[in-house]
């Protein structure tokens, strides 16, 4: 059976650190066809862990669509150096995201997590910015 390859692009972030937060979420398939998209309301808090946030929320879809090897692209630098354990995680509040990721990272055949510029994320970003417009609406 053909390995199921799929590249995810995530992004997270508060207005105001902390704030209102929200995450974006785009799957695409090993076409570059967007198969889903995430636009997600978390509630107050700060931009580190908004983006944990959205990299779980990948994950998870990922594991649901019966992923086998992912491609993350993200633009916190931070949480990218963390995961490839250039940096250690300090935040009491971001460790038990850190070690959840971590262990569903484990569940894939294959995985790489890419640090991109900002520019090269925005549709994700787009989708943070419409789940905290939207939650403001309410």
């Amino acid at each position: 059976m053909k390995n199921k390859r799929v590249e995810i692009y995530i992004d997270g972030g508060s207005r105001g650190n902390p704030g209102p937060a929200g995450i974006g979420v785009v799957i695409l398939d090993e076409r570059g066809k967007k198969i889903k998209d995430i636009a997600k309301y978390i509630g107050e808090t700060t931009n580190n862990i908004a983006e944990y946030n959205a990299l779980l929320y990948g994950l998870e879809e990922a594991l649901i669509i019966r992923a086998d090897e992912i491609l993350i692209n993200m633009d916190s630098e931070l949480i990218a150096k963390q995961l490839s354990g250039d940096y250690r995680v300090k935040d009491s509040n971001i460790k038990p995201l850190f070690e959840r990721a971590l262990n569903m990272l484990k569940s894939f055949k294959g995985f790489e997590i890419k640090h991109i510029k900002r520019e090269k994320n925005k549709e994700a970003d787009k989708l943070v910015n419409k789940a905290i417009n939207l939650a403001s609406l309410i």
